[in-house]
């Protein structure tokens, strides 16, 4: 199992599968690994997502960290676990939902948007936070919350993220980024996929080579 520091030092970018099926998501997966990705959900809104993430689980589960997205109540933290996944992304503070993926020792990133969210959400056993929707927002919203927030909290921008925009938020503090529709729409082939995270991929060793 890929712990999740050392998949944040590879590539701290979450692949958001939103939408996938449980027949596509193996060649999904592999795809985005090849690419370099280490972190990858199936929101609980697509077609039979505990499927899916029990396919990724088996098939990435010692190159990838395999979760899901979109998940709201302390019962589908326990349906994920079950399922294989080690990852809970959830699109809002719920402080119930945090301390059971914390307590099953399951890396969890909820989304905040508050100041108070995010103390709220770290003070749960959070273990990073991911700030949605961020296109609501700007890097001078992270920029302002990071001289607050704890140093060594991992901080995710998600939403509206594409491989030309990462700059500025990086530049504010933000340690990685949650990649949706850019990344991956349903209906996309394998080569498709591919090529969209090559691109992403790209784009983070070129900042970071800057930085």
């Amino acid at each position: 199992m890929t712990d999740f520091a050392s998949a944040l030092a590879a590539l701290p970018l979450i692949a958001i599968l939103r939408g996938i099926r449980p027949d596509e998501v193996e060649a999904a997966g592999e795809a985005l690994v090849e690419a370099g990705f280490r972190l990858i959900e199936v929101p609980l809104n697509s077609p039979e997502p505990l499927v899916s993430i029990e396919k990724l689980a088996r098939r990435l589960g010692d190159r990838a960290i395999v979760g899901a997205g979109t998940v709201l109540t302390p019962a589908q933290v326990a349906q994920v676990q079950d399922a294989g996944g080690a990852m809970i992304v959830s699109p809002n503070t719920d402080v119930a939902v945090i301390a059971e993926s914390a307590k099953r020792g399951m890396v969890s990133l909820p989304g905040y948007f508050t100041p108070s969210e995010a103390f709220a959400a770290l003070a749960a056993g959070a273990s990073g936070l991911k700030l949605f929707p961020a296109e609501a927002a700007s890097p001078a919203v992270i920029k302002a919350q990071r001289a607050v927030l704890p140093k060594e909290t991992p901080l995710f921008a998600v939403g509206g993220i594409g491989p030309d925009t990462m700059t500025p938020w990086l530049a504010a503090g933000a340690n990685g980024f949650g990649l949706g529709s850019a990344l991956y729409k349903a209906g996309l082939n394998t080569q498709e996929i591919a090529a969209n995270a090559r691109v992403f991929a790209k784009a983070w060793s070129e900042h970071k080579a800057r930085a």
